[in-house]
């Protein structure tokens, strides 16, 4: 008999707007290699760009929050696992599984560190250096709850695992590294000649869907503090930003006169960035890995990103953080200059993807960890003092919560 996986999501996946929705679409082609009938559900709204999951065999299922009707469907289904998307859902709907699946594996995706994300915006907003008090808040405290309350926890990025392992003490059997993968059929062709050469491509871009504030600050520092630098050495360069959900005040930066260009939605992202010359990530602050940096590289793209932007790309730790608009302005200005260190930027590219984000590298060593998570799971959780301990106070807590809002919601 299959193995039932529940997957619970915060929003219905978009692979074409958003890195989550694609990362998402990996978890679930890992999880149907490994034999689990798969069912999503979300209480979110469906989008015109929400993937078709049902295409995928993949059976679908609209939530209500704060209802007991997700508690008879669950005891009917009796799920073997399920997996949370993000720390939020699993504060939500946590305790209602536990409670109708006590036996059932629980399995958090965080995507990647909100309380990270928070704690550098915090921070830039003070003009300080991320710090102790900056990381120790209370969204990280939720965050780190949620995580000792599951029995596994994927984290995207290694400086993310080396933070949660140095900083806060994280038992390193509670979490497991999962970064972005690329598939085997994507890395047979990571040669040059497979894609346009540095004279058949013109302009810098950049991508991100503006819902994740922190790409509509790097698009305003762009436009504001990196852009006329560029523009100055490359008059005739153009600036294409790419991103679904425009609000106003993205198309407010619109100017030809700039030649600065809100371009909207990419119908097909990795199309669009195979036009440009030099893809630019000029984050300021953020977690996890960016997905834009990894479909630059998949279209021997050469990219110049903050530290922010390229962490958990390259190594375990985030370089210094100090780089200046003029910094970067130049980085880019030799990039889409020089067409020997370009041709190296995307060999580089090419040779991190097969080293460090190869789907070989990581799809048995998943698996096998959930497996075996699975079988021992009596015993994972007599190790876990902490998870069960944070379990009992936040399972009350919410539970009656969630039962005053059912209740009121009646009336």
């Amino acid at each position: 008999m299959k193995n039932k996986l529940l997957i619970i999501g915060h929003t219905w996946p978009e692979p074409q707007s958003t890195a989550a929705g694609t990362r998402m679409l990996q978890l679930i082609e890992l999880f149907k290699d490994a034999d689990f009938a798969i069912t999503f559900a979300s209480a979110a709204s469906r989008s015109d760009y929400s993937f078709p999951l049902m295409d995928l065999g993949i059976d679908e299922k609209e939530i209500i929050l704060n209802d007991s009707s997700f508690d008879y469907w669950l005891k009917e289904e009796q799920f073997t696992a399920v997996l949370y998307d993000r720390f939020m859902i699993e504060e939500q709907f946590g305790w209602r599984f536990r409670e109708s699946c006590p036996n059932s594996i629980n399995i958090l995706d965080t995507e990647d560190l909100h309380f990270l994300r928070k704690a550098r915006e915090v921070a830039l907003k003070n003009n300080e250096d991320v710090a102790l008090q900056h990381l120790h808040s209370q969204q990280a405290m939720r965050e780190i709850a949620s995580i000792y309350r599951c029995d596994v926890t994927l984290i995207i990025s290694e400086y993310e695992l080396e933070l949660l392992q140095s900083q806060f003490r994280i038992p390193r059997e509670l979490i497991h590294y999962l970064p972005f993968l690329v598939v085997s059929g994507t890395l047979k062709i990571l040669k040059s000649t497979n894609f346009k050469s540095f004279q058949e491509r013109s302009h810098f871009y950049t991508i991100g869907n503006f819902i994740h504030k922190p790409n509509y600050d790097a698009v305003l520092y762009l436009k504001t503090e990196i852009w006329p630098l560029i523009k100055k050495e490359h008059p005739k360069a153009e600036m294409h930003v790419y991103g679904s959900y425009e609000s106003p005040k993205v198309s407010q930066l619109h100017n030809e006169k700039l030649g600065f260009y809100i371009k909207g939605r990419a119908v097909d992202a990795n199309q669009v960035i195979e036009n440009s010359r030099v893809l630019l990530a000029p984050l300021r602050y953020g977690a996890g890995l960016k997905g834009k940096l990894f479909t630059a590289m998949e279209t021997g793209t050469p990219f110049v990103g903050t530290p922010i932007a390229t962490e958990g790309i390259y190594s375990t730790t985030t370089s210094s953080l100090n780089q200046t608009p003029a910094d970067f302005a130049q980085q880019a200005i030799e990039l889409y200059s020089h067409e020997n260190l370009w041709k190296q930027e995307q060999e580089l590219g090419f040779q991190t993807l097969r080293k460090r984000f190869g789907i070989q590298l990581f799809k048995d060593k998943f698996i096998s960890k959930i497996n075996d998570v699975m079988i021992h799971l009596e015993h994972h959780r007599l190790q876990n003092f902490m998870g069960q301990l944070l379990q009992q106070q936040a399972f009350n807590s919410t539970k009656y919560f969630s039962q005053w809002i059912e209740e009121k919601n009646k009336r």
